[in-house]
């Protein structure tokens, strides 16, 4: 990371945050993504609003000066005038690359259960304790793209999470969502979610079960319109993407109704979204690629096949 780039972060930091106070103050969305390889020299460093609090990450140790340098600027960024209009309630620059992934409280107070909202739905997100804090902000339009299919379906949530899709899905009229994950404690800020937005708990099922070994309970839930395949590409004992992908594509014929759906997902940098189209058609050739979703815009790549890959198929002709 370059010292020397910082004043291109701050610029475009100000910029992104100004349009987000006129746009939806409240609403929480990716000010800057150095990941996307944009910005040399600030490849390591993102920046989102979450609501009322500004979440910087830093996905590398910097140096020193960098360091110091950025803190500085941070603090004087809640200097403008934008910044003290906007209810804002803390900076906090999260530590990725060291244990635990600290967060430190550069100004004001941490809220570390605060409610957030996308899209008129509400989340509760965690902060401080894990390395994500339970909403992935570049998977908005997928949710978008959700909502907007899941009139009347039942849906079959992989790999839930805190049920971002599960939420979005019974927004959009789903008269069933099923959500599987094997961290219980995920699920529970789901159902959580759920309830922050007034729904319907009796629509919503969730299975606290490691996938392979629950085929049998998956399937006698079925069948399913609508299949969301949004997999970690690591998950220790459990997943490994490039080795266990395919496992769950060949189970999709029998769990899909005749003209049903698959949102699948790959969010591993190094693995193209050809790998998806590719494995479904060795393993499901009964789903014909339909359409890759764009990423939202604040998460521009320089090689779009390094960020986030969202693509849909379909039983139908």
């Amino acid at each position: 990371m370059d010292t020397h780039a910082l004043p291109v972060f701050n610029t475009e930091l100000a910029l992104r945050f100004a349009e987000q106070q006129a746009q939806g103050p409240t609403e929480l969305r990716r000010l800057f993504h150095g990941r996307g390889r944009c910005w040399p020299g600030l490849e390591q460093l993102t920046a989102d609003w979450l609501g009322d609090q500004l979440w910087v990450s830093l996905f590398k140790e910097p140096e020193p000066a960098f360091l110091a340098q950025l803190s500085k600027l941070l603090v004087s960024f809640t200097q403008q005038t934008a910044w003290s209009d906007s209810g804002a309630r803390a900076v906090l620059l999260q530590h990725r690359s060291r244990p635990g992934a600290p967060v430190e409280v550069l100004w004001g107070e941490l809220e570390p259960r605060p409610v957030v909202c996308e899209q008129a739905l509400k989340y509760q997100l965690e902060l401080g304790r894990n390395q994500n804090h339970g909403l992935f902000l570049d998977m908005r339009l997928g949710r978008d793209w959700v909502r907007q299919h899941a009139q009347g379906k039942r849906v079959l949530n992989l790999f839930a999470y805190t049920c971002g899709f599960s939420v979005a899905a019974i927004a959009g009229g789903a008269s069933q969502v099923v959500n599987l994950d094997m961290a219980r404690a995920a699920l529970s800020r789901g159902r959580d979610n759920h309830r922050l937005n007034r729904h319907d708990l009796k629509k919503v099922t969730f299975l606290g079960h490691e996938l392979f070994k629950s085929w049998g309970k998956v399937r006698k839930l079925g069948p399913y319109e609508l299949i969301i395949i949004d997999p970690p590409s690591f998950q220790k004992g459990s997943f490994a993407l490039t080795q266990d992908y395919h496992k769950i594509l060949r189970r999709l014929p029998e769990l899909l109704t005749e003209n049903g759906q698959v949102l699948a997902c790959v969010n591993d940098p190094d693995i193209p979204s050809q790998f998806l189209i590719d494995n479904m058609a060795e393993h499901a050739p009964s789903l014909q690629f339909v359409e890759r979703l764009d990423n939202p815009p604040e998460f521009a790549d320089i090689n779009p096949e390094a960020g986030l890959k969202t693509l849909v198929f379909s039983a139908g002709s």
